[in-house]
């Protein structure tokens, strides 16, 4: 069982044109009511792939309600706290025929202390359950800061393997508290932790930070561009195939569910790094998030570029002679 935990969920109103003209008004889009938040779309894509998961997050008001009707007409299981305030909701246009997405975020929802305490008492419960536990998003307020944190430790207590993938003023606290595997883009550590990831040497020595905190697998990302990633103190430089992109929203869920779905089946690391990138660059080709067809992943797979960076692993070659 994978255990994913949103605290900052978001109920997507997405709205489909066949075509826009901005600054006109513009009628007859459908409507399509969709569960969102990032550790949602991993749900999504795990599912895609048959693998058994759970999202544990906070959901209230109106929109919480249409927020769990969502997740039940995707087959997305689920286990909630309810809050008194009520989920952020967004608003996505999408425009069919030039490819293009338009995102509207409303505020973040604000949780209560108590709802935090009820929280992580029921998050224990359900980290013991899992084989894997990702916590994935933003954090809406303060209050909420410590879950994520909690949760990392609860899972080393337990002996569960942790993906952090978060952003904002908890980052550092998550680092310190040594998550099994960490997902960033460079964006999300500059904004979050003010350092400038320019030079490849920038790169390894923030890889070699985490990796001295305790963290096994790091992987920081650059929209389609080439990035880095690291397993134990061994690192690597990833070159992706250039695309058209459609949106990229998502694809870094996509990559986190590759990670995952590569743990699940006991891949190699190098295969694991390949599928997630793959699954990245394949979400950013469509306008869907988090809706990537395993068939697709082998064809774009064999484009990606992977380079061992310094040290290298010996190869040891136990084929019969």
């Amino acid at each position: 069982m994978i255990l994913t935990v949103t605290i900052n969920p978001l109920l997507e109103r997405r709205y489909y044109f066949q075509s826009i003209e901005l600054s006109s008004v513009n009628r007859n889009g459908k409507l399509i009511i969709q569960a969102g938040g990032k550790g949602i779309n991993v749900n999504r894509q795990l599912n895609r792939f048959g693998i058994k998961n759970i999202a544990m997050l906070f959901t209230g008001g109106t929109n919480g309600k249409l927020f769990r009707e969502a997740l039940r007409k995707e087959q997305i299981n689920f286990s909630e706290i309810i809050t008194k305030n009520e989920t952020r909701d967004s608003a996505i246009i999408i425009d069919r025929s030039a490819e293009k997405v338009y995102s509207f975020f409303g505020t973040d929802a604000i949780v209560s202390s108590n709802e935090v305490r009820e929280f992580i008492s029921k998050l224990e419960k359900a980290i013991a359950a899992c084989e894997i536990v990702v916590f994935s998003g933003s954090s809406p307020c303060k209050e909420a800061d410590s879950i994520f944190v909690e949760g990392i430790k609860i899972a080393n207590k337990l002996d569960k393997i942790s993906v952090c993938d978060t952003y904002g003023g908890l980052l550092q606290n998550c680092f310190d508290s040594s998550p099994t595997i960490v997902h960033n883009n460079v964006d999300e550590i500059r904004t979050s932790l003010g350092l400038s990831l320019e030079k490849e040497n920038d790169h390894l020595k923030f890889l070699n930070m985490l990796y001295e905190k305790g963290v096994k697998q790091a992987y920081i990302t650059d929209s389609g561009n080439q990035f880095y990633a690291s397993n134990f103190d061994f690192h690597y430089k990833v070159t992706p195939p250039e695309i058209k992109a459609a949106d990229s929203t998502g694809s870094g869920d996509a990559f986190v569910a590759g990670i995952v779905y590569g743990w699940h089946n006991k891949y190699p690391f190098e295969q694991q790094l390949r599928f997630a990138t793959t699954l990245g660059v394949l979400n950013a080709k469509s306008t869907e998030v988090c809706d990537v067809e395993i068939a697709d992943v082998d064809p774009l797979s064999e484009k990606i570029h992977i380079e061992p960076v310094g040290k290298r692993l010996k190869e040891i070659d136990d084929s019969p002679d």
